[in-house]
């Protein structure tokens, strides 16, 4: 449960800064760059510095960043401040998933982290964290009213797309009367939500398509672990010509598949092993699940990153799921 107390801090702090770094995990998502967007198009109305960026930069932005306001604000990693005075980190579950841009959190006066996974340690000066949060877009809200700022159309934008791509299209359980209070305050902004989703959900290309297919053929069911799993390689990309964030879909399609509690998706690294992602559709704790190999995340949806290779990485994670069965 978020502490009132630490609202208070984040907002006396930001209020009092002139110039303000903020950052989100690498490889992030709608909810990551929701909240980076929103809280610097605020920052920046209220006559702060504000420079935002992610640690693999604009190098491969996702799509749907275009939809986006607050663009103007992004710079590369290379080009912040090697000491800023305030830094706000957002939706990092853990400064490992600020890669290459944890030194900061050293090197910083001040450090404002605001994040909704319940694994978040607090390794801020100030940390707004709340594991019962639907999303650090609801966090950054949240700040923005306790620091008595109006709501504009790009904040409300930004915020909304972290909001309602974090809650599944507002049908995960963390869809609670707040939270759709907190939307409908956003929505209340002149921004064309129907465009926005459009751009986040129905923006798919033919052979990211053809991929998806390709990639459900191999869908296994191991019983056992109430899991349905499936693989997508370095391969299947470059023979595609699919960039990995197109695939970051995949999981939801595969988690509608009735025969099995959690769904997984392992997709191979550059660097080699593979990356985990796991949704339950209520039963099993995959945060839990995620923890044992060094992962984490929330309680129905998680991940993590194993070294092995294929057959041992779903060996092991069929172990895990098998056991939290009891």
């Amino acid at each position: 449960m978020l502490r009132a107390e630490a609202l208070d801090e984040a907002a006396e702090a930001l209020e009092a800064a002139e110039e303000i770094v903020l950052v989100c995990h690498v490889n992030p998502d709608a909810d990551a760059l929701g909240s980076l967007l929103g809280l610097a198009c605020f920052l920046g109305s209220r006559g702060k510095r504000v420079a935002a960026t992610w640690p693999n930069g604009m190098a491969d932005p996702p799509r749907w960043l275009e939809a986006l306001p607050g663009r103007e604000y992004l710079v590369e990693p290379k080009k912040l401040p090697k000491a800023p005075p305030m830094l706000v980190t957002l939706d990092a579950a853990d400064p490992a998933r600020l890669a290459g841009l944890e030194h900061l959190l050293k090197k910083s006066a001040a450090v404002v982290c605001i994040d909704h996974h319940r694994t978040n340690p607090g390794f801020g000066t100030i940390n707004v964290v709340d594991g019962e949060a639907s999303a650090t877009a609801e966090l950054v809200f949240r700040l923005i009213e306790r620091m008595g700022g109006d709501l504009t159309p790009d904040v409300a934008t930004c915020l909304y797309a972290g909001l309602v791509t974090d809650t599944g299209r507002f049908q995960y359980e963390s869809a609670s009367p707040e939270v759709l209070r907190i939307a409908a305050a956003l929505r209340e902004q002149p921004f064309d939500h129907a465009a926005l989703a459009q751009i986040l959900y129905e923006d798919n290309s033919l052979p990211y398509l053809r991929l998806l297919g390709k990639v459900l053929d191999r869908a296994a069911h191991e019983a056992e672990a109430d899991l349905v799993w499936t693989y997508l390689t370095r391969k299947d990309l470059k023979e595609a010509g699919v960039s990995i964030q197109e695939t970051d879909d995949l999981i939801d399609v595969l988690r509608t598949a009735r025969e099995a509690d959690v769904a997984a998706v392992l997709k191979e690294q550059r660097e080699g092993g593979f990356k985990v992602s796991l949704r339950s559709r209520g039963k099993t704790d995959v945060a839990a699940v995620s923890a044992k190999f060094g992962g984490g995340g929330h309680r129905l949806a998680s991940g993590y990153t194993s070294k092995q290779d294929l057959e041992e990485t779903t060996k092991n994670l069929t172990r895990a799921l098998a056991e939290a069965r009891g």
